[in-house]
């Protein structure tokens, strides 16, 4: 596999690597283990399905605007669909069709209707007992990671694309508006709070 197939992210930084490196811990350490025996949808993969590859599931789904090389889906198992979901975010899926969705880095990428739309979407093709799982960076970190930027730490082109900025608050509101209950929602925050989590259960 050629080093350019691997690239994790568009455009270069130092702390790429490490940042993918705690994203698919953390996600892997928030989703049960009796969920892992069916299938997972990873939406927004990016350029290197870094997550699918470090992560156990019977399945394993994936979209991003960008296609994935052939040898890499199949090297990784992975059933791959190419959607830009600014323009849809409709998830071409049936309903209750998986255990889990994450969204790992994303949100920051959509425009607020898209990123909305999307949540309902994760939320109407999990099954019943399913959990959505989504990492995003703090609102307070947004300047910080343009300085990060600058100086090639983390991938300029990447920040560049961050199209809106979240609190725990508003995720919560918008996990609420696309039907989870509010008793079935957790967030947290991790990489020195730089980075928040959260998790919807259907």
């Amino acid at each position: 596999m050629s080093q350019s197939s691997t690239h994790l992210t568009r455009g270069k930084g130092l702390l790429e690597p490490m940042l993918a490196r705690l994203r698919t811990q953390r996600a892997n350490h928030l989703i049960p283990a009796d969920l892992r025996a069916g299938r997972i949808l990873d939406v927004g993969c990016g350029s290197y399905p870094y997550f699918l590859a470090h992560t156990a599931f019977q399945e394993k789904f994936a979209v991003d605007q960008l296609p994935m090389s052939e040898d890499i889906a199949v090297n990784h198992h992975i059933e791959f669909f190419t959607l830009d979901l600014n323009k849809e975010p409709h998830l071409p899926f049936d309903d209750n069709f998986f255990s889990a969705v994450t969204l790992l880095a994303v949100v920051e990428h959509l425009n607020p209707d898209s990123m909305a739309l999307l949540f309902k979407e994760s939320r109407r093709v999990l099954k019943p007992g399913g959990q959505v799982i989504m990492t995003t960076p703090a609102a307070w970190s947004d300047g910080l990671l343009k300085f990060m930027a600058r100086i090639n730490l983390v991938s300029a082109e990447e920040i560049h694309e961050h199209a809106f900025a979240y609190t725990l608050p508003l995720i919560g509101w918008h996990f609420g508006q696309a039907g989870f209950e509010m008793s079935k929602v957790k967030f947290g925050y991790f990489e020195f709070m730089l980075n928040m989590w959260a998790i919807a259960q259907k």
